[in-house]
């Protein structure tokens, strides 16, 4: 009795594995490495993969275990489709943070406008916050400037478009002159700050 409750631990314990295994690999895995990572036989880790694929299948898990040419994986079950899709297809909300925000609108209110000159008006790189821009569709390349080097331009797409609720960059609220001085102003103290460093 003692040795079949012993056996019982054992077999949930190499199904627990071999689930983990299954779950944190997400391709197909060979019954060969299932069985060497259990430390125990093919045949054996065969039976622990068959009891798990039982297990997931009357249980009425969204998962299953399926069988690729001696290779096991484990995936959604078809029934669940439809509510995988529905998530899918739920558009994604983009975080702009300030330093994106910031060059989005430089971009928006300089257009075409280069790399360097965003770099020159923001006073550091901004190399990440055009990627993460061109990556939302938020900003997209409008072709080359006719210099040396070069350097792409930039300006804004219809996604902008929509995500700021504007027909045209035309539209975009004009900024106010005395917030633009105070903005240079507090640029130049900041210069200021750093020269006196």
């Amino acid at each position: 009795m003692r040795k079949e409750r012993e056996n019982d631990l054992r077999i949930e314990e190499y199904e627990a594995a071999a689930e983990a295994i299954l779950f944190a690999m997400g391709d197909a895995v060979e019954l060969s490495k299932i069985a060497a990572a259990l430390e125990i036989s093919e045949k054996d880790a065969e039976l622990v993969i068959q009891k798990l694929t039982d297990r997931y299948r009357s249980s009425g898990s969204g998962l299953q275990i399926i069988e690729l040419d001696g290779a096991y994986q484990m995936c959604t079950k078809v029934s669940q489709y439809e509510y995988l899709i529905r998530v899918a297809k739920q558009p994604k909300k983009h975080v702009l943070t300030d330093v994106v925000l910031e060059t989005l609108s430089i971009v928006a209110y300089k257009q075409p406008v280069t790399r360097a000159e965003i770099e020159k008006i923001r006073g550091v790189s901004c190399e990440h916050a055009i990627n993460r821009l061109l990556e939302y569709d938020l900003i997209r390349e409008l072709g080359r400037l006719d210099a040396p080097g070069r350097p792409i331009l930039f300006g804004t797409t219809e996604e902008f478009l929509r995500c700021f609720g504007v027909q045209s960059v035309d539209d975009l609220p004009s900024p106010d002159p005395e917030q633009i001085e105070e903005m240079k102003q507090e640029a130049q103290e900041e210069v200021q700050l750093k020269l006196n460093l």
